[in-house]
């Protein structure tokens, strides 16, 4: 019995993907878990295994194709097996026809139609009338007289001869649209192979392989558009008018009469053109997570400042071994994630799920640590980090550093992009101050850390008076789900924080 291959679930918030290739070909062979194809989402590009053995009887959707969960893809089976018609609907929605294009096959028909099956809307308004004298007959061979009209101006061969695969060539899949942008490709110029003529990956690919070697012409430059403007003809002298009495003497004009200006500005200046973009899927998807997050959870902002003075040391003193032996620097993030989730484990709840709907909510047992990492501007991944929880400040350092460089090689599983319970995110780096991220679904809270920068404070010295310091001060601020927790327990957990990154011994925990 045949096997219809679907296209499957890659995440919780994936909702369709992109056939980037096929592995196998209608007619080839394929074992149980052996690569039949490979798709791209706004998150991850993975291989897809078979799941049955068998032969490949077809394939359903081409490559370069983008389809929602659960559509067919192709169908495994016996060799010479007859398969039916798959019942989901992979072809996307082609675009809406030009009208122009609409209107010049109406026309086009128009002129081949014989009067008797012309439009109703050329027929005369009905009203009373004198009862017309019978016609006379005409041999049955010969056809009736159509009126003359104007000839029209002929269609455009498209219109007259629409081909099947205009509308198909027109589909562009996010990928291959991506693609061409990036690289200032003139998709008019390029044969599609895919079905119906569509325009595939590999098909940009190879064109843009064969630009680089010189075999096609790179892009002219856009030309910047001048704008000219021609001098208005000098009007023609008007004759002299008859003498006229003198005109009484003005009065001067009052502060509120508007002055009118005897000519308009002879010339206008042009403004720069806007650029339209098709977004990007992962952008796409981002607006949509943060919309679900925003109407989801009860977003309230909590912040405190800390002083990383002690942190900061302990960077200083190991920072050269640390770059010598790790191959990276050492950051303030390993040591904000250890005081953070030590802080998880002395607040359990804002290290737990909750489901309103369902009147339910889970207190996670182990911590999966979700960093959120910069896709080079774009786009933003959280990455998850399973069991954190037992990792000490070496092995944290180490896990934040391999999945940031995984993320952005584009290297992503799927595994990397779910499971977190408590997600951590780091603008500081680029210069911020103060930050209010949107929860992670389901997290019911996320961190923020801002920069770090040498500061004036007071400190307390030892002998119990106070006194002026310039000291490291950062800031944390913490965006919590006011449904699931208070004010209070929001505030006492930014305090653990706070309290173990300025008090514990780093030094130790390096060692």
């Amino acid at each position: 019995m045949a096997t219809t291959v679907t296209m499957p679930q890659l995440g919780e918030t994936v909702t369709e993907g992109t056939i980037l290739s096929w592995a196998k070909q209608p007619g080839d062979s394929i074992a149980e878990d052996e690569v039949l194809l490979e798709i791209s989402t706004d998150k991850v590009d993975t291989e897809v295994p078979s799941p049955v053995a068998g032969t490949i009887l077809e394939i359903l959707v081409p490559e370069g194709e983008t389809v929602g969960v659960g559509s067919a893809l192709a169908v495994i089976g016996e060799a010479g097996e007859e398969t039916e018609p798959a019942s989901v609907d992979t072809e996307p929605v082609a675009p809406p026809a030009d009208l122009s294009d609409v209107v010049a096959d109406q026309d086009a028909v128009m002129e081949q139609m014989p009067a008797e099956e012309s439009p109703a809307a050329s027929a005369p308004v009905p009203g009373p009338s004198p009862e017309p004298a019978p016609a006379p007959e005409r041999p049955a061979a010969e056809p009736a007289p159509t009126p003359e009209r104007p000839a029209a101006a002929p269609a455009p061969a498209a219109a007259l001869a629409p081909t099947p695969e205009a509308p198909k060539r027109a589909v562009l899949s996010p990928v291959v649209r991506k693609l061409a942008a990036e690289n200032n490709v003139d998709l008019s110029l390029i044969t599609g192979t895919g079905d119906g003529g569509r325009i595939t990956r590999k098909d940009v690919s190879r064109f843009i392989e064969a630009q680089r070697a010189g075999a096609i012409p790179p892009p002219p430059p856009v030309p910047r558009a001048e704008v000219t403007f021609e001098p208005a003809p000098a009007p023609a002298p008007a004759p002299a008018p008859a003498p006229a009495p003198p005109a009484p003497v003005p009065t001067p004009p009052t502060e509120t009469a508007a002055a009118v200006p005897d000519e308009e500005p002879a010339v206008a200046q042009a403004s720069g053109a806007d650029r339209v973009e098709d977004m990007p899927r992962l952008r796409k998807v981002i607006a949509e997570n943060m919309l679900n997050a925003k109407r989801t959870a009860a977003h309230v902002w909590t912040s405190v400042e800390v002083d990383y003075e002690r942190v900061e040391r302990v960077r200083q003193q190991h920072k050269a071994a640390w770059k010598a032996r790790e191959g990276f620097s050492l950051t303030y993030m390993p040591f904000i994630a250890r005081a953070t989730i030590d802080a998880l484990s002395a607040y359990p709840v804002v290290n737990s799920s909750f489901d309103l709907e369902n009147v339910r909510q889970t207190f996670h047992g182990a911590v999966g640590l979700g960093i959120a990492v910069d896709l080079n501007e774009g786009g933003l991944v959280v990455m998850n980090m399973p069991g954190a929880d037992g990792l000490a400040l070496t092995g944290l350092a180490r896990g934040i550093r391999a999945v940031a460089d995984k993320a952005r090689a584009g290297k992503l599983e799927l595994d990397d992009l779910s499971g977190s319970t408590f997600t951590i995110t780091n603008p500081g780096p680029f210069g911020s101050f103060m930050s209010a991220p949107i929860i992670n679904i389901p997290n019911v809270a996320i961190l923020s850390t801002d920069t770090v920068a040498k500061r004036p404070t007071v400190v307390t010295l030892p002998d119990g008076s106070d006194a002026i310091a310039i000291r490291h001060i950062g800031y944390l601020g913490l965006t919590w789900d006011h449904r699931v927790f208070d004010g209070s327990t929001a505030v006492l957990f930014l305090r653990r924080i706070q309290e173990n990154l300025e008090t514990w011994d780093w030094d130790q925990e390096l060692a």
